[in-house]
């Protein structure tokens, strides 16, 4: 199954098998974690560990992602952990993003986590499994690049973003209200980065070339503009 398939059937999991991986596996994944692509104005460090070098959490796996404190910093984490949470789950594992848990000793430059493991818990039929805001609610179009965006994970499931489509690019604006900005940590940052890579794959599975990837400001919020090409 490819990333852009298992968008439409990805789950968060909390019910894993705690058994360790073979070794052989965790070496396929850190592989895939060390080729995820991170945004190009950014960078990133992440690590695997095991569920015993945590505080709180749910699998007996976690990728660690350390950056600076910034909002660019969490936005290309949400965009490179996403990868990585697609992935697992295209290969048959389960993940969750993972706030409320963290190393037992973080260091300063600790941001979030991603569980992971092997799980029985089946992945979504399809699109009509998800609970989300409508498409006319986050985006100006209704369209396959929206349609992936919609599916896309967040923070208590908020969806703080909306998609601005106009002639060969797509803007995705953050859109924090109400509730979502009591969110601990300014979650909804990882969530931009998490969206923005729904977008990436649903203009690539289009057929279309993405020629640039550019942070922006909209409206006073923080913003990144995807140009792309037939």
């Amino acid at each position: 199954m490819t990333l852009y398939e298992t968008i439409f059937t990805r789950r968060s999991v909390r019910k894993f098998d705690m058994n360790s991986l073979d070794e052989t596996y965790l070496a396929e994944i850190q592989e895939a974690l060390d080729a995820a692509p991170q945004l190009p104005w950014q960078s990133a460090s992440f690590e695997i560990v095991y569920a015993n070098e945590l505080r709180g959490g749910f699998g007996p796996y976690a990728i660690l992602a350390y950056a600076d404190d910034n909002d660019g910093a969490k936005l290309n984490i949400g965009y490179t952990l996403q990868h990585m949470d697609l992935y697992l789950q295209s290969k048959g594992y389960g993940s969750i993003w993972c706030g409320a848990a963290s190393p037992k000793d973080p260091g300063d430059d600790y941001r979030i986590l991603l569980n992971f493991g092997k799980t029985n818990v089946p992945p979504r039929a399809g699109e009509n499994d998800f609970k989300r805001k409508k498409i006319t609610d986050i985006s100006n179009e209704d369209n396959a690049i929206a349609r992936a965006a919609r599916l896309a994970p967040s923070a208590v499931n908020l969806q703080p973003w909306k998609l601005n489509f106009s002639d060969g690019k797509v803007t995705v604006i953050s859109n924090v209200r109400g509730f979502g900005r009591l969110i601990p940590g300014k979650l909804h940052m990882f969530d931009l980065g998490i969206v923005l890579k729904h977008v990436e794959l649903a203009i690539k599975h289009e057929g279309k070339t993405i020629k640039s990837i550019t942070p922006t400001k909209e409206g006073g919020a923080l913003a990144v503009e995807v140009a792309y090409r037939d």
